[in-house]
């Protein structure tokens, strides 16, 4: 007898789908789409989602590791996989053996790139990084096009495109715009070098939605393939659907005293008598502890809120207010009328953390009309 699940997280493929459809419509017909997986494709499922955005045509994917790489080589090959992250040392040799294209932002990363491709006697395609404001990755905008020469120079490499990251585009709008004019300034260096680049981009999810002006051949999505809006200070306006939903279910239903203190700490006492339900998920599903006594869940189609410390596999709800509410009940942790921004805005984070953080014993179960 196969046991029901506890609690696990429900992917809806086709809502992947047409998000990425709405992606490539905004971008236009000419824009290629980079599709970002990296963190087991935002908490939804790094090899399932691969495979899905092949037969959807993604261009290329975006991953943050090597590890990545692989896991989306073992689905299919053929597809171009951009890392974002840098290399460390003993990495080169392997990007270059599974033709994965590195981001450079130094000559000293291009020198061992080329070095590597050439004792492999391969071709190394590379993505040139240039930092106009983030601080992580990139050359400085100043050295962008000695960079590029020396990458040019190289018989073991080829610029395959050159990038830029926006640092705060969800709130902070001029300075996304400086980023945007030193990003074209350099592009404008590039161009009167002679030098052609196939592919550029700037454009992650918030950007894509707020700035499209800067909007090149080429697009880097990533949240907004699963279907969540960035949250931010600027209004947008969006068509996209969330394809996750996450659930679990009541294990227990109690009626509790006025003045009982709830879970670790105490930091919930009973106002009143009240019906509580225990929830069969906690932090060790990833179910973030900071949204402790603030967040709140959907059990029968009414909000509950959560009552005291969430614990490593259960929550505390309370459901005084819901009528018939059993030991079996389904609950929504994210889904209906509860977002992933709400549940950040709860913990006092952001969606990408609420996704990434849902832990492996969450299985992930796919809908739609290709799931297996």
């Amino acid at each position: 007898m196969r046991l029901p699940h506890r609690c696990w997280a429900e992917v809806d493929l086709d809502a992947l789908r047409e998000n990425l459809a709405w992606i490539r419509h905004r971008a236009g017909s000419r824009a290629k789409v980079i599709t970002v997986v990296k963190a087991d494709a935002y908490g939804h499922g790094l090899k399932p989602i691969a495979g899905l955005l092949m037969q959807s045509g993604t261009d290329i994917f975006g991953v943050a590791n090597l590890t990545e790489a692989q896991a989306i080589r073992s689905v299919g090959q053929g597809w171009p996989i951009l890392m974002l992250g840098a290399c460390l040392p003993e990495e080169i040799s392997v990007a270059v053996r599974d033709n994965v294209m590195p981001t450079i932002s130094s000559l000293a990363e291009a020198e061992r790139f080329s070095a590597a491709a050439k004792k492999a006697g391969r071709i190394c395609d590379v993505h040139v990084k240039v930092d106009t404001g983030m601080g992580r990755l990139g050359s400085r905008a100043e050295d962008a096009l000695d960079l590029i020469r020396k990458i040019k120079s190289s018989a073991s490499l080829k610029l395959h495109g050159i990038y830029t990251h926006f640092a705060s585009v969800e709130d902070d709008a001029e300075f996304s715009r400086q980023q945007i004019e030193s990003f074209k300034a350099v592009l404008g260096e590039i161009k009167a070098a002679g030098v052609r680049v196939p592919l550029v981009h700037a454009n992650n999810s918030a950007a894509l939605l707020l700035e499209r002006s800067s909007i090149f051949n080429a697009v880097r999505p990533g949240l907004l393939v699963f279907g969540v809006i960035p949250p931010g200070q600027r209004p947008v306006e969006c068509t996209v659907r969330p394809a996750l939903s996450w659930k679990c279910r009541v294990s227990l239903v109690r009626e509790i005293p006025r003045g009982t203190r709830l879970s670790y700490g105490g930091t919930f006492v009973a106002p009143k008598k009240m019906r509580v339900a225990t929830l069969s998920a906690g932090y060790g599903d990833g179910y973030l502890r900071a949204s402790s006594n603030h967040a709140q869940v959907l059990i029968r189609g009414v909000r509950c809120p959560i009552l005291g410390r969430i614990t490593m596999d259960q929550i505390l709800a309370d459901v005084s207010h819901v009528t018939g509410v059993t030991a079996g009940d389904q609950v929504i942790l994210i889904g209906g009328t509860i977002s992933a921004n709400n549940v950040a805005e709860w913990a006092g984070t952001v969606p990408w953390e609420v996704l990434t953080a849902i832990t492996y014993r969450v299985p992930r179960v796919y809908r739609g009309s290709q799931a297996a």
